[in-house]
Order: C-alpha cells, then sequence, then structure tokens
C-alpha cells in the first residue's frame, strides 16, 4: 500500500468517525466536515490507483 492509499484509509476512518459524532451530537458543520474529509479520501484513492496504473504496480 503506498502514501496515498494509505492517507485515503486514514482520511475515510476520520471522517467517518466525525460525522458519526456530528450525528450524535447533533452537530451538523462536524458531520459536514466528517463527509468532506471522507470524499478527500475518496479522492485520494482514485489519484493512488491513477498513480498504480502509470508505474505498472497493482
Amino acid at each position: 500500500m503506498d502514501k496515498e492509499h494509505m492517507k485515503s484509509a486514514k482520511d475515510t476512518v476520520e471522517g467517518k468517525a466525525k460525522e458519526a459524532a456530528g450525528k450524535a451530537f447533533d452537530d451538523k458543520s462536524l458531520e459536514l466536515k466528517g463527509k468532506a474529509q471522507q470524499a478527500e479520501g475518496d479522492v485520494r484513492e482514485k489519484v493512488g490507483d491513477a498513480k498504480d496504473a502509470i508505474s505498472g504496480d497493482s
């Protein structure tokens, strides 16, 4: 697993935690921050996949 995939996983997990905490405490701002961080994780995942495809890694 390369750096982009590691950062992607971290962002996704942290984002889910923030979203859950936002829902639990009825904090819309924290919930939205969590969703945004998950989206950032998705983008990082795609970047990592693209880098792998270019370099020939799988």
